[in-house]
């Protein structure tokens, strides 16, 4: 099995080259990570992944996953642009410099703001499900497990808390299915800033690093980095 270790802003994920991969395995080879990236299928500009959680279930959609597989496709082949399939998603990428990556992640869905279990949260789907929280990032470890499993998300939920410092600026912190809380997460950043924006440029602070994200009819656009680890 051919693996490497990456990380986007901490958020770290073992990539594996391999076309069949049980739970089970994922269970012993995620330990100490955030998650596995398996490569199951890959060509100059393409590639077909499954992102598996530590738990052994699967997300049908990871923002710092897919930029990982299209920083490595493109140190693999020199590929300035690459397109990284996903369950039912397409993200087109674009090789930026110093390892910063743009990726077009496609459609976000903004409920309207809803009460579950007496919190106040507005529901985003980027293809996974967000419960997204204003209010005091420091209470991610209360109310993340606690709304991660509750029946109004049958299938668990990624949860955020977020602090709108300003037009265009917000501080948060992410609790992730299957895994707990994580120092940064692609689709968490969209889903705080469509949650809380709209539409706009939004720079977004994680305990592991700032991401951007752009928000234009619909469709949301997501800048940060990649990086080996070995």
């Amino acid at each position: 099995m051919t693996s490497s270790k990456w990380h986007a802003l901490g958020n770290v994920y073992l990539l594996v080259e391999r076309a069949d991969l049980t739970a089970a395995e994922v269970c012993a080879e995620a330990q100490g990570t955030d998650g596995i990236v398996q490569v199951v299928a890959s060509g100059t500009d393409w590639a077909e992944v499954v992102i598996w959680n530590p738990d052994g279930s699967t997300a049908e959609m990871s923002g710092n996953g897919t930029r990982i597989a299209a920083r490595w496709l493109a140190e693999r082949t020199d590929a300035k642009r690459v397109s990284i399939r996903v369950g039912r998603r397409e993200v087109a990428a674009r090789m930026l410099a110093d390892g910063y990556v743009e990726q077009a992640l496609g459609e976000v869905e903004v409920g309207e703001s809803e009460r579950v279990d007496g919190i106040e949260l507005v529901a985003v789907s980027l293809g996974n499900p967000h419960a997204v929280v204003r209010g005091d990032p420091s209470e991610i470890e209360r109310i993340g497990p606690r709304l991660e499993t509750n029946e109004r998300f049958p299938d668990r939920t990624n949860v955020q808390v977020v602090r709108v410092d300003g037009p265009g600026e917000v501080t948060a912190r992410v609790w992730e299915r299957g895994v707990g809380e994580t120092s940064a997460s692609g689709t968490s950043a969209v889903a705080v800033a469509a949650a809380t924006h709209r539409d706009g440029e939004v720079l977004v602070h994680f305990p592991g690093g700032d991401l951007r994200v752009r928000l234009e009819r619909g469709q949301a656009y997501l800048t940060g980095p990649a990086e080996r680890i070995s």
